[in-house]
């Protein structure tokens, strides 16, 4: 069992990403709402040159990011990181998404 995560930028995507999963018999995430750690720094680091340049790279109408999280059987995760691809792009890019997965040794109240 693995914890999918996925940090979502392109939050405009959640809806057809979410519908995606539906249609594929994923179900069970949880999303919540995130802010990553040089979006923060840059809003209240006035002092530092550096964060001014940084500005430039951080998207500064969008508030915040959709951090998604599903429990999955491991022979579920290939197919799910297949679908966020298929929606989001390529995440390589800056700006796009991060999606990792952490092992599960335990787990209560989950149902597959």
């Amino acid at each position: 069992m693995q914890c999918l995560m996925i940090v979502l930028n392109k939050v405009e995507l959640l809806e057809t990403l979410l519908q995606r999963f539906m249609d594929n018999g994923i179900c069970g995430a949880t999303i919540i709402n995130s802010t990553g750690m040089i979006k923060e720094l840059a809003k209240t680091c006035e002092n530092y040159p550096i964060f001014g340049t940084i500005r430039l790279f951080v998207d500064p109408e969008r508030k915040e990011s959709k951090t998604i999280f599903i429990v999955q059987k491991d022979e579920q995760i290939e197919k799910t990181k297949r679908i966020v691809r298929e929606v989001v792009g390529d995440i390589s890019k800056p700006d796009t998404a991060v999606m990792f997965t952490l092992p599960i040794l335990s787990a209560e109240g989950v149902e597959f």
